[in-house]
């Protein structure tokens, strides 16, 4: 049997739309389980950076996520100032509006603070990648680095994110010893055969084939790390005060 162009037409035009409004049904009633999941990724990574990780070849399940955040985790807003901003959590911050006001985690026992850690995210050679930062308390000495969302090219780039390269940042220092802010560089190739032995505490190993991606992480890692010198600054001038 032969149908009119008319006829198709309408048909195509009736899939498209019932097509359309499942999938915009779909998305609208999956959103909040996509916010939840991101949440929770954040945070399981937040932990990660501070040494609270599951035993190797195991996971951490959704309770276990949030119990663990909630008993180690304190959450922070700062201003360019380095003061802490009152009644607003990192999760109601709008990058459009609040640019001049930025998230800050501290990982706390028994109310003493442990580490400090801090978000850090920029353009790679593919993506935007989004990480964390560990720091000790003495806002210089790194304690771990999590990168967790990214899109580098598999096999290369995308080995920023493997425990071999982050593992590589613990214990460097991202000030010299005088609290200037240094940062930390990815060198192309091995640290030992171009930087000397007392500059190596600010410098990893690169990645082969992955030049680019370690390019972008320490124009972004610099540039994050500045934007908390104000709070570390306090911080540091604090403790000077109360050894006195």
């Amino acid at each position: 049997m032969q149908h009119s162009n008319a006829y198709t037409y309408r048909f195509a035009a009736t899939v498209t739309i019932v097509c359309s409004v499942l999938l915009a049904s779909a998305a609208t009633l999956l959103k909040p389980y996509q916010t939840q999941n991101e949440l929770l990724d954040v945070r399981k990574n937040i932990l990660a950076s501070v040494g609270i990780k599951p035993e190797e070849g195991k996971t951490f399940s959704h309770k276990q996520v949030e119990k663990l955040y909630k008993e180690n985790i304190k959450e922070f807003v700062i201003d360019d100032k380095g003061e802490v901003v009152d009644g607003i959590t990192p999760g109601e911050l709008d990058p459009k509006k609040d640019k001049n006001r930025f998230p800050l985690y501290e990982k706390q026992k028994d109310g003493q603070v442990e580490s400090i850690v801090l978000p850090i995210s920029g353009k790679g050679l593919w993506s935007t990648i989004y990480g964390y930062m560990a720091l000790n308390t003495d806002c210089r000495t790194v304690i771990g680095v999590e990168f967790y969302k990214h899109g580098e090219t598999p096999g290369l780039g995308s080995e920023i994110s493997t425990s071999s390269f982050t593992g590589q940042y613990k214990g460097k220092k991202i000030s010299d010893e005088n609290g200037k802010l240094v940062s930390i560089t990815i060198v192309k190739g091995k640290v030992k055969d171009s930087i000397a032995d007392e500059d190596a505490w600010h410098y990893v190993d690169g990645i082969s084939g992955a030049t680019l991606t370690g390019r972008g992480i320490n124009i972004f890692l610099e540039k994050d790390l500045k934007k908390y010198t104000p709070f570390f600054e306090k911080v540091l001038a604090q403790k000077e005060a109360d050894n006195e």
